[in-house]
């Protein structure tokens, strides 16, 4: 066929060639492994008949031979131009291919003025990607990721972009592996996966069709079957007799049904290629296969019969579906676009020289330090670290965490702070203080009225001095608080180092934030928790000093102390006079009492309450120093705790917690230190390259496809 004209009127399209131009130029950038761009793609079972359909349908001699295009993606772009005819050669290769292969595979790049090299050209592209069979290395990988691309431009007489993918093996064989069969499926897989992709699906008519996997595909990636067009192939080579079955299928009314149907055409056989110089050529052959008996008789639709036809349909179908899959591909673009320029201004400029790493690392330090002073005041206003409010509190908002930690601690010191707490115990009669409690929090007892009695009166008695009996020393106090307080530096411990833990949280996603270069982070990370462990070493200081004070003499000027005192008193003596007058009523006035404003009745009464309220000193000692107890602990708890929370938390941990990484600190950096930190990594500078390369690519799909 050589230079011969492409007569092929019927696929000519201004509009569909601008607009193939941009998607063929959208894959040629890698853009197709991002985004899914509308196309055409080409797949059966091998020996279906697919070669002989894409030259019908393109309109030139495809390589035929084993080997060659059965072996990666081939996406074939015909171009309507008034030039002579130009046939370029190139490889896009896959993304997982490093840089060094990447641009040799680029490099690789043939044009030609006839088909007649083009067998050779394609052996030449499956050896540059190392393919098995184009070299000498059989362990080389069957199957290749990337796409071999021929591009005809020239007085072809159609716009249509076509994507030949390697013939579907169904089991392995002694040139083709197990690994190799795996290989095209999940090739093929990946191309019919994609919403966009029009399939091409082609059969053939003498095998089962519901049962080929190319059928069982179709069905499976698209169940609708609203994008995939069957071609059924080789009708000359079925049995005698089953015409009507595949005159059925062909009708669309067979079980397998597809909402584009089925187109039928006859594969020109080695003889008839001999006579074949044209696409005329071919219709004349398909014409008449179709017009003689049986196939004249099945009631077949004309529009649906050889390939001359199929072109038209193709023409259409894609003009319509790049139409309507062009606004989503744009609004995907501008979506991707933007994310790449976000991770550009992450990584920013490049950094060659001292004075760039300062820049660079200084204007992390002032975002770092903007985000972390509003995260310290509560100002969430940068939705992007902070995220949205929800029922978790995200562990980016510091102050709200900051504020749930210190509320959590306050509850657990009220409710878990007393070394001896009262519990509902009803037995009396324990005379021992241990067989009146339980475990209620590790070393925290549930005790009884009785246990908690009996407990005071033996420190009382251990602390007694020279004191009269009745009274009471200041050791007895200090001795009863600092047993009661005895949990409080293992609880606030336990609250420092939760703390300690929530701030090495919201650091790690700071850092995250501000930079998404994993060698810069990994050192700020560094220089951050060496900083925070100061911080923390501090605030233990810190925690020990306030421990050490809570340790000494019981001292207070809170008033509350003094007006609890007073309550007590006046609740304890409330509680004996009431307990008198019950008696007295009982047995001295026989249950009912009834007295005179007169001095008899009045001294009556008072000596009857005075002859049962007996005060035992030592109890009554212990009694008031267990008044003193409760509200002197109650006092020193809240101030604890308060302290705690400002002189610990607040001010080792928080108040500096900004200058961990400020502009400050990389002003004083040394040019050694700069580089230590900021110094870009070879895979930093690569994916730089990478990210401006694809943007750049992103922007000028934009324009092409605007």
């Amino acid at each position: 066929m050589g230079e011969a004209r492409l007569e092929l009127p019927h696929l000519n399209s201004a509009r569909s060639n601008a607009r193939l131009k941009a998607i063929s130029s959208a894959r040629k950038k890698g853009v197709s492994e991002h985004v899914s761009l509308p196309q055409i793609i080409v797949c059966g079972d091998q020996s279906a008949g697919k070669s002989s359909v894409l030259e019908g349908v393109s309109g030139f001699p495809f390589p035929r031979q084993d080997g060659l295009c059965t072996r990666f993606a081939t996406e074939i772009i015909l171009q309507d131009e008034d030039t002579t005819l130009n046939i370029k050669v190139s490889i896009i290769p896959h993304s997982s291919q490093d840089n060094d292969c990447r641009d040799l595979l680029l490099a690789f790049c043939r044009e030609l003025d006839s088909f007649d090299d083009l067998p050779v050209v394609i052996a030449d592209a499956g050896a540059a990607m190392g393919l098995r069979g184009f070299g000498s290395d059989d362990a080389s990988p069957a199957f290749a990721q990337d796409v071999l691309q021929i591009r005809v431009s020239g007085p072809t007489g159609l716009h249509l972009s076509v994507v030949d993918l390697p013939g579907i093996i169904q089991v392995p064989s002694e040139d083709q592996t197990e690994a190799d069969v795996d290989a095209v499926h999940s090739l093929v897989d990946s191309y019919m996966a994609n919403p966009r992709s029009i399939i091409l699906a082609v059969v053939q008519a003498g095998n089962d069709i519901a049962n080929q996997p190319v059928i069982r595909k179709c069905k499976h990636f698209d169940p609708s079957g609203e994008r995939t067009i069957g071609v059924i192939t080789k009708p000359d080579l079925i049995n005698d007799g089953a015409e009507s079955r595949i005159a059925q299928l062909a009708r669309n009314e067979d079980t397998t049904k597809l909402k584009l149907g089925f187109f039928l055409l006859k594969n020109p056989s080695p003889k008839e290629m001999e006579k074949i110089h044209s696409s005329k050529d071919r219709e004349i052959v398909e014409r008449g296969f179709f017009t003689s008996a049986p196939w004249m008789e099945q009631n077949l639709d004309l529009d649906r019969l050889g390939v001359e036809k199929l072109k038209r349909f193709l023409q259409d179908l894609l003009d319509e579906h790049v139409a309507k899959e062009m606004p989503k591909v744009r609004q995907e673009l501008r979506r991707l676009e933007k994310s790449t320029a976000d991770q550009l201004l992450h990584l920013g400029s490049a950094r060659t020289t001292t004075a760039d790493l300062r820049i660079y690392l200084s204007r992390l330090a002032m975002k770092f330090d903007s985000i972390c002073a509003s995260a310290l005041l509560g100002n969430y206003s940068d939705s992007q670290f902070f995220g949205s409010p929800s029922e978790r509190v995200p562990p980016t908002r510091l102050r709200a965490i900051v504020h749930a930690e210190n509320i959590k601690f306050a509850d657990i010191m009220k409710c878990k702070g007393e070394k001896r707490k009262l519990g509902s115990w009803s037995d009396p009669s324990d005379s021992d203080e241990v067989a009146g409690h339980a475990s209620c929090d590790n070393d925290q007892l549930l005790v009884t009225e009785h246990a908690m009695k009996t407990w005071v009166k033996k420190v009382y008695t251990s602390t007694r001095g020279r004191e009269l009996p009745g009274d009471h020393n200041h050791v007895f106090l200090s001795e009863l608080f600092h047993e009661q307080a005895s949990r409080w530096l293992d609880l606030s411990t336990d609250h420092l180092r939760s703390m300690y833990q929530c701030l090495e949280t919201f650091m790690d996603q700071l850092v995250s934030h501000v930079t998404e270069e994993d060698h810069t982070r990994q050192k700020l990370r560094e220089s951050i928790s060496a900083a925070l462990e100061t911080m923390k070493r501090r605030a233990d200081e810190e925690l020990t000093e306030l421990w050490e004070d809570e340790a000494q003499q019981p001292i207070t000027y809170n008033h509350y102390y003094t007006d609890n005192i007073q309550k007590a008193r006046n609740g304890a003596a409330r509680e004996v006079l009431k307990k008198a007058m019950a008696d007295t009523t009982d047995e001295d006035y026989g249950g009912r009492m009834h007295i005179s404003n007169n001095n008899v009745d009045i001294q009556k009464l008072l000596g009857s309450l005075q002859n049962r309220i007996v005060v035992n000193m030592d109890d009554q000692a212990c009694a008031e120093a267990r008044a003193a107890l409760n509200a002197y602990y109650k006092v020193a708890r809240k101030t604890f705790v308060d302290n705690v929370c400002r002189q610990v938390i607040e001010r080792h941990l928080l108040r500096d917690l900004s200058r961990v990484f400020s502009p400050e600190k990389v002003a004083a950096y040394t040019d050694e230190e700069l580089h230590l930190v900021a110094g870009e990594s070879r895979d930093s500078v690569e994916k730089r390259d990478r990210l401006q390369r694809f943007h750049l690519a992103l922007k000028e799909c934009l324009v092409d496809l605007a």
